[in-house]
């Protein structure tokens, strides 16, 4: 018995090292299981989807959002003691087999339509909703503010940093970030790739944005890396506050009722406006004529008074 316990002994060794040897760890998204080298390159199944993601570059933005819904309910992830969920904008989507998000997305029987990052462009409807294709963002602007500091931050080195960061760390063509305008204390970064230009096997801009978000807020993505820390001349920035907005190649579909509060309220303040400016113009130009016709009648009276 001892020789075959031997032999089995060594063939569990063999398997083991075998298997070490063929795993390999997904730096571009940790968001993922059973990781394994092919062909030289790192390939691993998204968490949630199961959908085979190439390690070599970023991950959708769609398999990582029901990766990360997943974490959430599963309770993988670490969370701080003190920290509470932001659902805002977070839903378990549906994505194609390439990552992209599925033009209609539902949450029980309630649906609507996303555009190429993901981003509901719809009133919600009943499952009955038709969406007749996935629109394409072709612009997102990233605006942060940084925290308050006696000086100014210098302009030039400010774009340079987060051109060289955007192209290195998230591997997006320079031609794509169109402007990095610095009015303290906001940065504001444009990034801009329609369907025509964009070419086959290039990150895309929805990507790109959702990692920086991650990075900037501390959850990022990338193993081992506890997210992105600015410095510009050497000097570290502290980034209090970051919003992404979403610009697509169609107008979105919002009707006034899927309107937040703010937005009704800044409207109907605007209409009040208007119209108050609208009445006093009208009394204005009646009491004008009302003074000219008294004018009018008093000179009448002084001549007829001049003829008698």
């Amino acid at each position: 018995m001892k020789p075959l316990c031997g032999a089995a002994l060594l063939l569990l060794v063999f398997c083991a090292a075998a298997t070490a040897q063929n795993s390999c760890v997904c730096e571009k998204n940790k968001r993922v299981t059973n990781c394994r080298l092919e062909n030289g390159q790192c390939r691993c199944q998204a968490i949630g989807s199961g959908v085979t993601v190439d390690c070599t570059t970023l991950t959708s933005k769609c398999l990582l959002m029901k990766a990360e819904v997943m974490g959430s309910k599963s309770g993988r992830r670490e969370k701080p003691k003190d920290a509470f969920e932001d659902t805002d904008g977070l839903y378990d989507p549906e994505c194609e087999n390439s990552g992209a998000f599925k033009a209609k997305q539902c949450n029980g029987t309630t649906c609507w339509c996303v555009n190429t990052a993901g981003v509901r462009r719809t009133d919600k409807h009943d499952a009955d909703l038709k969406c007749n294709q996935l629109v394409r963002t072709m612009w997102i602007i990233i605006e942060m503010k940084h925290a308050e500091r006696n000086a100014p931050l210098n302009a030039e080195s400010l774009k340079k940093y987060f051109t060289d960061t955007i192209t290195s760390r998230y591997q997006l063509d320079g031609r794509y970030i169109t402007g990095v305008l610095y009015e303290n204390p906001y940065i504001t970064i444009d990034l801009k790739q329609n369907s025509s230009n964009k070419l086959l096997g290039e990150v895309d801009i929805a990507d790109v944005a959702y990692y920086f978000e991650k990075d900037v807020k501390g959850q990022s993505i990338f193993h081992n890396s506890a997210g992105l820390n600015v410095s510009i001349d050497n000097e570290p920035v502290k980034l209090e506050k970051t919003v992404v907005y979403y610009v697509d190649e169609i107008a979105p579909e919002f009707s006034m009722k899927s309107l937040t509060p703010g937005v009704i309220a800044v409207i109907v303040v605007v209409v009040i406006a208007i119209v108050a400016a609208v009445v006093v113009l009208v009394l204005t130009r009646r009491r004008k004529g009302k003074y000219e016709k008294a004018e009018m009648k008093e000179m009448n009276e002084m001549h007829r008074g001049l003829n008698a």
